[in-house]
């Protein structure tokens, strides 16, 4: 009961940092106003931790949480929606590939943070109903490739640094 108990608990700090990351993300300013819709994406900080520590089923607990709480704190039900579409194929991406073992955390995150776009731009072309929002999928596959890039470093320093008692 003690283990299950432990990672309760570190699973709610995980996705209370989460949390806070996406707030914190929400009061900086726009990093390309050109361009909207682009995010550092901070909590994915967490994610890369969580997938690389503690696995898959966890990543996704922590991921749900997140997604839920901070769209009925901060967000609206369709801001909701696109953040659930992009954390669902981030996931499953992210997921895919740590199992392969073929990149390190930042090529990982990289992936991740473009598929977060694919998801959302998936998204906006189904309620839109026009595949002409693919376009914008060229800006947003730049902006997630660095914006992975930067996410995967910090992650993969958290990897290397965060000490856990087993």
């Amino acid at each position: 009961m003690k283990n299950a108990t432990r990672r309760i608990a570190l699973l709610g700090l995980c996705a209370s940092v989460a949390m806070i990351l996406s707030y914190v993300e929400s009061l900086l300013p726009p990093i390309l106003a050109a361009i909207p819709g682009i995010k550092m994406g901070l909590p994915n900080i967490v994610i890369v931790f969580v997938l690389y520590r503690l696995g898959a089923r966890d990543t996704i607990t922590v991921s749900l949480v997140r997604v839920i709480a901070v769209g009925l704190l901060f967000g609206t039900p369709i801001s909701m929606a696109y953040s659930a579409a992009g954390a669902v194929l981030s996931l499953l991406g992210m997921a895919l590939l740590k199992k392969t073992d073929l990149l390190s955390e930042v090529g990982v995150s990289v992936a991740g943070g473009v598929l977060h776009n694919v998801g959302q731009i998936l998204l906006a072309m189904v309620l839109m109903g026009t595949a002409e929002l693919g376009y914008y999928l060229v800006f947003l596959a730049i902006s997630g490739t660095i914006s992975g890039i930067l996410i995967g470093l910090c992650g993969a320093f958290a990897v290397k640094r965060v000490k856990m008692n087993k």
